[in-house]
């Protein structure tokens, strides 16, 4: 059970998740898939009050949730499962994928020329989604709308105003280690937003290229 601990004190739980045995509890559900609590209960050499008291607490913290299977003969099952939320704890490697996809396209003559067309199909696709959002509205609306955007993409946004416009940070890149190789994927973001706004935009400074955050001057108000 040790061993467990460690392995999640290294994907950084939520400090409410410390505790080992609820550590494990998530560990044991994400590799059986679903289980019981008196199977939990029997991995974790606790009892089954014990446990369901662990339960309660990460089904309330949309950790876990629990299903009720119906059976032919005798009373339902109780089954507890990761939610989506919870599997956002543990690594994922899409980076390594989408590098690896790319730099194949790169490497090739006869593909090489894709690697734009696909950050511009990605491009057109942001404006397709976001487009409808911002009809209708003012400059400051649209830029709050674009914050609203991009921190629900995980870009961690902070938003500031001066006489001469907006300036909007973004402190976080969900996709960093792509743009750091591949630059379109910082131009397509810049005419996104320029699209977006129906106004200029200035990227000023940019993570991918050694910067503490990505900045725009968003020109207007």
């Amino acid at each position: 059970m040790e061993q467990d601990g460690e392995y999640f004190a290294q994907q950084e739980l939520p400090a409410r998740h410390e505790g080992s045995t609820r550590q494990t509890v998530l560990l044991l559900l994400k590799t059986k898939g679903q289980m019981k609590a008196g199977d939990l209960a029997k991995h974790l050499q606790i009892t089954e009050m014990a446990v369901r008291r662990h339960l309660s607490t990460l089904e309330r913290d949309g950790l876990i949730k629990l299903s009720i299977v119906r059976q032919a003969m005798g009373r339902p099952s109780h089954i507890y499962r990761l939610t989506e939320q919870a599997e956002h704890l543990f690594p994922k490697n899409y980076h390594v994928l989408a590098m690896d996809l790319l730099q194949e396209l790169e490497d090739d003559p006869d593909t090489a020329a894709l690697v734009d067309r696909l950050f511009e199909g990605r491009k057109r696709k942001l404006i397709e989604r976001y487009a409808l959002r911002m009809e209708g509205k003012s400059l400051p609306e649209k830029v709050t709308e674009l914050a609203a955007i991009q921190n629900d993409g995980g870009y961690m946004v902070q938003l500031e105003q001066d006489q001469e416009g907006f300036v909007l940070h973004e402190y976080n890149c969900p996709i960093a280690q792509v743009a750091s190789r591949y630059q379109q994927a910082c131009q397509c973001e810049l005419a996104l937003f320029r699209q977006l706004l129906d106004t200029d935009v200035e990227r000023t400074e940019c993570l991918a290229k050694g910067g503490s955050k990505c900045s725009y001057r968003i020109s207007g108000g």
